[in-house]
C-alpha cells in the first residue's frame, strides 16, 4: 500500500496527525465529557473549510462535506471520541495526565483519522454528493450512538448509508477485516442484590437466611445459561466482573446484602431475551433456596452490530483496492466485544470494518482496554486512505 497514489497525498499532512492524535491522547476524556476533545474536532473542521455543528447528543459533533462534481448521496463517517476509567502504564512522553483516565481503545487514533480523511477530501472535494464526518462521544458504555441519534442526527444530517472503523491489535498493519451479518456482539451489563437476615456464622448459622451460598449457586448456575439453555451454535457470554458483601472486620458475621454483577453478550434479540428470563429465574431460584431474596437489574449498552450486505461489500472492495486481497479478510470471526456503532446501524444501512494496528515497539500486541496498550501511529495513513477510498468509489459510483 506504500506506493498506493494517496498515501502520497497523506504524507504532507502525517506528522501533523500524529501529533493531534499524541495530544487527544495525554487528555483523554471519558463519555459525555469530551470537553476538549470535541473543541478540537470543531475548530479544526472549521479551519478546513467544513460546515460544523456541535452539541449533538451533548458532546457530538458534525462536519458536513459537499463533493464538486453533480449527486444528491450523502453518506456518514463515524468516528468515536472517548476514554475509558483506566490508568495508563506506557510510561510514553504523551501518556495521559488525567489519573485514572486513558485512551486505551485507540479512539484518539480513530478521531485523528476522520479529521484526516476529512482534510484530504475538503482539498478536492473530487467526489458527487454528501459526506457527513460524525464524530461520537461516550461509545464505551454511555450511550453516545443514541444521545446523537435522539437528538435528530440522521434527520438533521440525512444519510444514505453510514460506516465506521475500529483498530484491532495484533491484525497486522494494512490488513483489513469484516463480515456480512452478525459482527460484533450486544454488550449488556448485569446486578444481582441478594437480601437475607444475616446471622453470627459461629453461634447460630442455622437460623440465617445463607445468601453466601444463594449467591455461590447462582454463580455456578450461570455458566448452565450458556451451554444448557443456548443452542450449541449460538455465542453468548456471561461473567462475573463483580461481588461485595460482608466486613473484612467482622469475618464471622455472615451478610445481611451481596451483589453480584457482571457482563452478557449475545448476537440477536433472541438470545438476549433468552439471557435476560433465565438469568432472572436462576438467581430467584436460588435465593428461595435459602430463603432469601434477589433484585435484578440488567440492561443492554449496545446492541448486536450487524452488517447490511451492500456496504459490507463496498467497504471490502475499498480494502482490496488499497491493499489487496490477501490483506482483506471478509469473511472474519464475529467477536463478543460490543460496540455503540450498533445503533447507528439499527437507523441506517452501513457496515463496520477492523484495521490492523499491528504490535507494539516491544513487539507485543496489547489488547484494547489494557494499561499497556496504545493506538498505533503507523495505522493512520491506512485509516485515512481507507476513508478518502470509500467516499471517492461510492460518492463516484452513481450520482443519483
Amino acid at each position: 500500500m506504500t506506493d498506493h497514489p494517496l498515501m502520497q497525498e497523506i504524507a504532507p499532512i502525517l506528522p501533523e496527525l500524529i501529533a493531534i492524535r499524541k495530544d487527544i491522547h495525554a487528555h483523554p476524556e471519558l463519555g459525555m465529557e469530551e470537553t476538549r476533545t470535541a473543541a478540537l474536532v470543531a475548530a479544526r473542521l472549521r479551519s478546513l473549510g467544513i460546515e460544523t455543528v456541535e452539541g449533538i447528543g451533548r458532546m457530538g459533533v458534525v462536519g458536513t462535506l459537499r463533493g464538486s462534481r453533480p449527486g444528491q448521496g450523502a453518506i456518514g463517517l463515524r468516528a468515536d471520541m472517548d476514554a475509558l476509567a483506566l490508568t495508563e502504564a506506557t510510561n510514553l512522553p504523551y501518556a495521559s495526565q488525567h489519573a485514572g483516565k486513558m485512551h486505551a481503545c485507540g479512539h484518539d487514533g480513530h478521531t485523528a483519522m476522520l479529521l484526516g480523511a476529512a482534510e484530504i477530501l475538503a482539498k478536492k472535494r473530487d467526489f458527487a454528493g454528501t459526506v457527513h464526518f460524525i464524530f461520537q462521544p461516550a461509545e464505551e458504555g454511555r450511550g453516545g450512538a443514541r444521545a446523537m441519534l435522539d437528538d435528530g442526527l440522521f434527520a438533521r444530517f440525512p444519510c444514505d448509508s453510514v460506516y465506521g472503523m475500529h483498530n484491532l491489535p495484533g491484525l497486522p498493519l494494512g490488513h483489513f477485516a469484516l463480515c456480512d451479518g452478525p459482527m460484533m456482539a450486544g454488550s449488556g451489563r448485569w446486578k444481582v442484590q441478594f437480601r437475607g437476615t444475616g446471622g453470627h456464622g459461629g453461634n447460630s448459622p442455622h437460623l440465617a437466611s445463607d445468601i453466601t451460598v444463594a449467591q455461590a449457586n447462582f454463580i455456578t448456575a450461570l455458566q448452565s445459561i450458556v451451554s444448557r439453555n443456548a443452542p450449541a451454535l449460538e455465542s453468548v457470554v456471561i461473567s462475573v466482573g463483580h461481588i461485595s458483601g460482608g466486613s473484612v472486620e467482622a469475618l464471622n458475621v455472615m451478610p445481611s446484602e451481596i451483589l453480584v454483577g457482571g457482563t452478557m453478550r449475545a448476537f440477536n434479540p433472541t438470545m438476549q431475551r433468552l439471557l435476560e428470563d433465565r438469568m432472572r429465574e436462576v438467581a430467584e431460584l436460588t435465593a428461595r433456596m435459602q430463603g432469601a431474596s434477589a433484585e435484578v437489574t440488567l440492561w443492554w449498552g449496545a446492541a448486536p452490530l450487524i452488517n447490511h450486505a451492500r456496504e459490507t461489500a463496498i467497504m471490502a472492495d475499498t480494502a482490496r483496492e488499497l491493499v489487496g486481497a490477501d490483506a482483506v479478510d471478509d469473511k472474519m470471526t464475529p467477536v463478543t466485544g460490543g460496540e455503540d456503532f450498533a445503533f447507528m446501524l439499527q437507523a441506517k444501512p452501513g457496515a463496520f470494518v477492523f484495521m490492523g494496528n499491528g504490535n507494539g515497539p516491544d513487539g507485543k500486541a496489547h489488547a484494547l482496554h489494557t494499561p499497556l496498550y496504545d493506538f498505533n501511529d503507523a495505522a493512520l495513513p491506512h485509516g485515512v486512505a481507507f476513508w478518502v477510498n470509500l467516499v471517492r468509489r461510492e460518492m463516484n459510483s452513481a450520482t443519483g
